[in-house]
């Protein structure tokens, strides 16, 4: 008789099988965890990633393709420009780093850089660990440059694997992400939007250091101000910047603290239930029609799946598709049938400040539309 399986070798057996029992798990990236913790209410994409399931070919294999990604062309020219960054050791890298985060410490003229290598994620993970563990008990003045740490971070109930770009170890012994970007800083300043999702990103790679550094007696001090690396203007010479992901450390570590664990998603889901690309599409939507959805425009620009959950909120006729600030204001008006009843009369509590305000804004537009008509007539009546 077989031993019975643990609760996490059932999870893990139960995740492969919504996977699809031949497909290799698609590992959650830093990107994907700062888009999942900004939309913690959304089942189906807490399932997706925790499962492994490649949401992109996913939404091909339903004819809603995704454009969301990074081109080839950025993705070839960011590797250029950080090898440019990371050349001779790092020379440059430290420089910038003492000179935005650490400038009374001792200029770098060298630094330790540790072997990373393993042959699995786990492995790259623990290696990492001990590098850091070795450079927190070295004598202190000396900088450490970790190339590449893979760190690990639970995500509701699942682990992650983290790959950030860089983490420095000053003299002091405290650690600092590094984040490098190919867009431009043009005259000192970057694109604020490009900077927030960087900082979002830079965020979770903090808190999976945290975590890290808990595990040590005593914990080194993980700097809430990363270094972000970018090109300087239009040249191809790198400068930095450093950035104060405090806020958005607070608001990841909020978020991923309340989502859904993946377990309780997986144990609601009706047998049969598989996300394979190569199903039949009817066998796919109904799937993924399986496990709700909180669909926003925001997912425009962070899911693969965004284009399939519009087109099926749109259907629907949820307000969601309004957007998250609309959605807000209307209570518990659901769904745009309900929003215009209620604005109509024909619906809705009078006492209910949602439907109040509609009704006002219906009263309010039908006067301005018969005095626009009114004045049209006025005018036909002089000519």
């Amino acid at each position: 008789m077989p031993p019975p399986r643990t609760p996490e070798k059932g999870l893990r057996h139960r995740l492969a099988e919504l996977r699809g029992p031949e497909v290799k798990p698609r590992a959650l990236d830093a990107r994907a965890l700062a888009a999942l913790a900004a939309n913690p209410g959304c089942r189906r994409r807490a399932i997706l990633d925790g499962a492994g399931v490649d949401k992109a070919k996913l939404a091909s294999s339903l004819g809603s393709p995704s454009v969301f990604g990074q081109s080839q062309f950025a993705f070839v020219r960011g590797n250029a420009f950080e090898a440019k960054v990371k050349a001779d050791g790092g020379t440059e890298l430290l420089r910038l780093a003492a000179e935005k985060l650490d400038r009374t410490a001792e200029p770098p003229m060298g630094a330790r850089l540790p072997d990373l290598g393993a042959q699995d994620s786990e492995g790259r993970t623990r290696r990492t660990e001990e590098a850091l563990r070795e450079a927190a008990a070295a004598e202190r003045g000396a900088w450490t440059l970790l190339d590449h740490p893979m760190l690990a971070l639970d995500v509701a109930g699942s682990p992650a694997f983290l790959e950030p770009d860089a983490v420095v170890v000053h003299p002091d012994g405290s650690w600092t992400v590094v984040e490098i970007k190919s867009f431009p800083m043009l005259d000192g300043a970057a694109d604020p939007a490009k900077v927030g999702a960087a900082a979002r990103q830079a965020a979770v790679y903090v808190l999976a250091l945290e975590r890290v550094a808990e595990r040590l007696d005593p914990p080194p001090r993980v700097r809430h101000r990363v270094l972000l690396v970018c090109p300087k203007d239009f040249s191809n010479l790198p400068t930095a910047s450093a950035v104060d992901v405090r806020k958005q450390r607070a608001v990841t570590s909020r978020q991923l603290a309340r989502l859904t664990r993946i377990e309780e998603i997986a144990g609601t889901l009706p047998e049969g239930v598989c996300f394979a690309p190569e199903l039949p599409p009817e066998q796919l939507e109904w799937s993924v029609e399986s496990v709700p959805a909180t669909y926003a425009p925001e997912c425009l620009s962070a899911c693969e799946l965004a284009f399939h959950c519009r087109d099926r909120s749109r259907t629907a006729g949820a307000v969601t598709s309004l957007g998250r600030p609309v959605r807000a204001e209307l209570g518990g008006l659901t769904t745009v049938g309900d929003v215009l009843a209620a604005a109509r009369g024909e619906a809705g509590d009078p006492d209910d400040p949602a439907v109040a305000a509609l009704r006002r804004a219906a009263a309010l537009r039908a006067e301005a539309l018969a005095s626009a008509a009114e004045g049209a007539r006025e005018v036909a009546g002089c000519r």
